[in-house]
């Protein structure tokens, strides 16, 4: 089959919510990128999983990084300071920083759920404000445990990314395919087809809907309430129960894993 495209960047996200970490190569299997999403914050109240999905509450939790680090996650507090996952102290050290009580988990609790507000109330709103939300369950299309929102794998590519002229990194993919010859939203086409990405084959189950994430401060990276509005005017496409929804990229599920490299060739069949 032609390329489509090759591999630009990959990227994994530790801890959910947190900033995420540039990689050269990494192991896929069923369960996604080896580390991607493999710790999550548990508000002790609600026992919701903590995203910033909810800005009121959790925003916070992107001015801190995670590093896999073999195995052995690290949060990189906004001050530079680490601590790892499984040190005692850190749940009450977060707990603190983010004025709310929370726990460190590595193991996603049976139907775990998140809190989503519609991404034009926090545009209109503000990302402090008290606006409605949506209860929804995560991880029900990854096998494992992970704190995914819902499949293993999220792909975007470089013409979908040019045309929302917002940088990557707001929108927390773990595959960017370069496509110089593609076209914006082509991932659209792409559900029910198999993307092979080096070794790896994917399977595209669904659009990627966005939240209020993209319109966040993300660590260095300003509030930018324009980094959904092209997607709201242009990309809404029906997901699953959510209605239309403005969308970039896609989840894939993995049907067969391996290795991926920076430069290898994408195809679709």
């Amino acid at each position: 089959m032609p390329a489509i495209g090759s591999v630009a960047a990959l990227r994994r996200y530790p801890v959910k919510s947190m900033l995420g970490e540039d990689l050269d190569q990494v192991a896929v299997t069923a369960s996604g990128l080896d580390g991607d999403r493999a710790a999550a914050l548990i508000d002790q109240q609600t026992g919701a999983v903590a995203t910033a999905k909810h800005p009121r509450l959790w925003r916070g939790l992107l001015a801190f990084g995670a590093q896999w680090n073999g195995g052995s996650p690290r949060i990189t507090m906004p001050d530079g300071t680490r601590i790892a996952v499984d040190d005692h102290a850190a749940g009450p050290l977060l707990s603190g920083l983010l004025d709310r009580d929370v726990r460190l988990s590595t193991v996603r609790p049976d139907r775990a759920t998140i809190a989503r507000p519609d991404p034009e109330d926090v545009i209109e709103h503000g990302d402090d404000a008290d606006v409605p939300y949506e209860i929804l369950e995560i991880g029900r299309g990854t096998p494992g445990r992970t704190f995914v929102d819902f499949a293993p794998v999220h792909v975007i590519t470089t013409a979908s990314l040019a045309r929302v002229g917002a940088e990557m990194a707001r929108y927390r993919p773990n595959v960017v395919l370069d496509t110089p010859d593609g076209a914006a939203f082509a991932e659209n086409d792409w559900i029910g087809r198999d993307l092979v990405i080096g070794p790896v084959r994917l399977r595209v189950i669904t659009p990627t809907p966005r939240c209020a994430v993209p319109t966040l401060a993300h660590g260095d990276l300003p509030r930018r309430t324009d980094a959904v509005r092209t997607l709201l005017s242009e990309n809404r496409i029906p997901v699953f129960d959510l209605g239309a929804q403005p969308c970039l990229g896609v989840y894939a599920e993995v049907l067969v894993g391996g290795t991926v490299a920076l430069g290898n060739r994408a195809t679709l069949s």
